[in-house]
């Protein structure tokens, strides 16, 4: 249902608010690149630091930029399932097309939790949702039997598997075939996903480089695995870069060096060292992107 290269849009602030404008005209930079969907209010978007006025208003201004030219899923995780209820009601309503769920955070869910989570919020909600795998901001891990059991859920319809682990991917695959696809969350191994049987990207380098992200993906389904081979590996070292710091701070400073959006972001987090600054415009410039 979801494909190919879609971003993890910036949430772009002015003055510690929302800059309505410049999330718009990102909007557009997407969808002019042949970006195939778009998620706002995720880890890249800063939801975590969102109030949920903040979060609901992020979710309607892209839903109505993108005017259904391409699917917007909003993030409506949360570490109480009550509240990831509410928050994926509010999207449902905005007209997003589906809603992508990280799993809860802090608390450590088992397994079974995880599932009955998950289950929990597919069934109040009517609405396509894509189960979010990554452990390194969540501290669980959720494993692909448990994936195996949700996939029997009609409106789960797909996982966002960002463990970095081939292997992992390789695993839900197998058990789950059809009844789910398999999008990868790490830029840096998306075209190996792909060969595993993965279906596309939900991407923080798309950001700043949305045509060449979306063009790998098209040659790789195309067959031509040659090219398709060769973006990804000029891809490799920008993609790096995005993680130079903790996301999204690299890619809010790039998307500020490159004049699209201011590079502000909100505590807890805190601008780039300048010895990391300076090695990332270093690396921009290399790409042309500066």
């Amino acid at each position: 249902m979801f494909k190919g290269s879609i971003v993890a849009i910036v949430t772009p602030f002015k003055n510690g608010e929302i800059d309505e404008e410049k999330l718009r005209e990102l909007v557009e930079f997407q969808i002019e690149n042949g970006t195939d969907g778009i998620v706002p209010c995720g880890t890249t978007g800063e939801a975590s630091t969102l109030d949920y006025q903040e979060h609901d208003r992020v979710v309607e201004i892209v839903v109505h930029q993108a005017k259904k030219r391409v699917p917007v899923i909003a993030g409506t995780g949360s570490n109480s399932t009550k509240e990831a209820i509410e928050i994926t009601e509010h999207a449902k309503r905005a007209g997003a097309d589906g809603a992508l769920l990280i799993t809860p955070y802090y608390n450590k869910p088992s397994q079974e939790g995880l599932y009955r989570h998950y289950k929990t919020v597919a069934e109040a909600v009517a609405l396509p949702q894509i189960l979010y795998n990554v452990p390194g901001r969540t501290a669980v891990n959720m494993l692909p039997q448990t994936v195996a059991r949700l996939a029997e859920i009609p409106n789960i319809v797909a996982i966002k598997e960002a463990t970095g682990s081939l292997q992992q991917v390789s695993e839900i695959i197998a058990l789950c075939g059809d009844k789910i696809d398999v999008i990868s969350g790490d830029d840096f191994i998306t075209f190996p996903l792909m060969a595993c049987g993965g279906v596309g990207v939900i991407s923080v380098t798309a950001n700043i480089m949305p045509k060449e992200v979306a063009d790998m993906i098209d040659f790789f389904n195309a067959g031509k695995m040659e090219e398709a081979r060769q973006l990804h590996l000029k891809l490799l070292k920008i993609s790096n870069a995005m993680f130079i710091e903790t996301n999204p701070v690299p890619v809010k400073t790039a998307l500020g060096f490159m004049g699209k959006c201011s590079d502000d972001i909100r505590l807890p987090l805190a601008p780039m060292s300048e010895e990391n600054n300076s090695k990332l415009a270093g690396i921009m410039k290399e790409y042309g992107l500066i």
